[in-house]
């Protein structure tokens, strides 16, 4: 899947974009018609430890499926929207057999 990834207000390291690559690669296990995808990588101005976003976006066919997610880490936001789009897509899926 063709991931396109924008870091805002700092600049990603590559080993964090490949962890996000990979993460969202494994989306492709649960529907093969994943399409492309795009990540927002912030940091926010919020007190606490959770100050680090990842909003992520995939397009499969008919329709734009999003998660975002807040957390101390990138690698925990980016893991957290996947298991979030993970849950999105199965239910995609289920309503598209039920059609």
């Amino acid at each position: 899947m063709k991931v396109q990834m924008q870091s805002v207000h700092f600049d990603a390291d590559q080993k964090l974009i490949d962890f996000i690559q990979k993460r969202l690669d494994k989306l492709e296990t649960f529907y093969d018609h994943v399409t492309e995808g795009e990540v927002i990588m912030r940091l926010n101005n919020k007190d606490g430890i959770a100050n680090k976003t990842v909003e992520v976006k995939v397009r499969v066919p008919g329709t734009t499926l999003f998660a975002q997610e807040d957390a101390g880490t990138f690698e925990a936001a980016a893991d957290a929207a996947a298991d979030s789009l993970k849950r999105q897509i199965t239910k995609y899926k289920e309503k598209l057999v039920s059609h």
